[in-house]
């Protein structure tokens, strides 16, 4: 046999052998989204344009356009989309506070295609995380993994809504942990997971899995040049969130202590002339005048390497374990200074973000005047005469149960909560006697086939 035929037999043998067995090595995420997906929640938000009543008379603004061409105006801006996640039986649920801020209402569309009215327990800023309440028990619900114990390389899956596509599952690795991104806060707390998982916009507030199924963090933004996933995205690690969410559930804002300095990177020649192995830790720039920092003794051009036990690899992640702790905290920080090493104890102070708590949360939502999401008009003559039929025509929409149960536009109601409706002033007189929650029952006319719907009323 030809020599090089022989090598070229040889490397195809090979190359055989290292498919499969590399193949084998890799992860299979089926098991995993099984397991996690009923914990999943897409999150949509509304806020109110105008204030309108329910049963406003159908009039010409809803026959015609506005003379300049455009529509009339909806009584809800165009909700925003983001995706959250289950964490108990009873209800509660962690998205992106980016996702619910400002929001007059809140709905949570379930994986068994429930969609639920959630209160807001609580916002963080800083973390960008948000505390949900869904009025329900027994849920689906996912558990919280180690963040810390991620390394570089480690598989991870995201699920969530990328453009409103819900329940999409996509994975990746860890590409890299302590990253900073600009804020426009100058106190930044946060020390994102950077991974290469398509995220796009969507998946905010979406878990982050290991492949023990745990969340070992929260998607909360991406880089991208297009707008798209560009395989640089930002996960908030979970052992934040643990914290944040222990926080919220219990007062309904956060507190983060404060160290007081001013610090900078630790290059290669300043950790050789401390003594440092390599360069690590946090340059102190400088001391801030009355701080717990200058209080405990710490001077301009010390090196801070360990904060309560966590050593400080890059000066982006003490400030992320300085919050982690309350004000008042008695913590331990190490030193490297005139290449010695010391220990100071310091008591911490309060953030600034702290007092912005109050004036950060957004005021009470009022309830809506238009409890249902819809309105109605009555038929026209013609139509009655015509068609032989009578009722109100659903005129419209908005986000609401009428959405939710299946109502649609130019549906025709005869009758509400099992009382006939024959016009829009029954309608009035009925709504108005209903219940403030539970279910209603609706009969409606579409394209001559009669339905029942459910109005779940939150």
């Amino acid at each position: 046999m030809h020599k090089s035929f022989r090598t070229a037999m040889a490397f195809t043998l090979a190359v055989a052998w290292f498919i499969p067995a590399a193949a084998a090595e890799l992860p299979n995420f089926a098991d995993l989204v099984e397991r996690s997906a009923p914990a999943i929640v897409e999150i949509s938000t509304s806020r109110a344009n105008q204030q309108g009543n329910l049963f406003d008379e159908f009039d010409d603004l809803f026959r015609r356009q506005i003379p300049d061409g455009r529509q009339p105006e909806e009584p809800f801006q165009p909700r925003t989309v983001g995706s959250g996640f289950i964490v108990s039986d009873d209800g509660y649920v962690i998205t992106n506070n980016h996702v619910v801020y400002g929001a007059d209402e809140i709905r949570v569309h379930l994986n068994d295609r429930r969609v639920l009215v959630a209160d807001v327990v609580g916002l963080d800023e800083p973390s960008d995380l948000a505390l949900l309440k869904l009025e329900a028990a027994d849920l689906p619900f996912v558990g919280f993994g180690d963040s810390d114990a991620l390394r570089i390389g480690d598989w991870v899956l995201a699920i969530g809504s990328p453009f409103g596509l819900e329940f999409s599952a996509s994975a990746g690795i860890v590409s890299a942990k302590g990253r900073t991104v600009p804020r426009r806060s100058s106190y930044n707390y946060m020390a994102f997971l950077q991974t290469d998982v398509a995220i796009n916009q969507g998946n905010s507030g979406g878990p982050l899995f290991n492949l023990e199924g745990e969340v070992v963090g929260i998607n909360s933004r991406i880089l991208s040049s297009t707008g798209g996933s560009n395989g640089v995205s930002f996960a908030i690690p979970s052992n934040v969130a643990v914290n944040v969410l222990d926080q919220l559930r219990e007062t309904g804002a956060v507190q983060r202590g404060l160290l007081g300095v001013q610090m900078g990177e630790v290059d290669y020649e300043m950790a050789r002339n401390v003594g440092l192995p390599r360069p690590l830790g946090a340059y102190v720039d400088r001391v801030q005048p009355a701080s717990p920092a200058e209080r405990a003794g710490l001077r301009d051009g010390d090196i801070i390497t360990g904060f309560n036990g966590h050593e400080i690899g890059f000066f982006t992640e003490l400030p992320y374990f300085v919050g982690q702790y309350h004000p008042g905290t008695r913590a331990e920080v190490v030193v490297r200074r005139e290449g010695e090493e010391y220990s100071f104890e310091v008591t911490l102070g309060s953030s600034p973000t702290n007092a912005a708590i109050a004036a950060a949360e957004p005021a009470p939502r009022p309830r809506p005047e238009n409890p249902l999401g819809f309105r109605v008009a009555d038929l026209s003559g013609e139509t009655r005469q015509v068609a032989g039929i009578s009722g109100v025509r659903v005129a419209q929409m908005a986000p609401g149960p009428g959405s939710d149960s299946g109502l649609q536009l130019n549906d025709v109601i005869t009758a509400l909560n099992g009382e006939p409706v024959e016009s829009a002033g029954d309608f009035a007189r009925i709504a108005e006697a209903l219940p403030e929650s539970g279910s209603i029952p609706l009969e409606i006319l579409r394209q001559g086939e009669s339905r029942s719907l459910s109005l779940e009323l939150p």
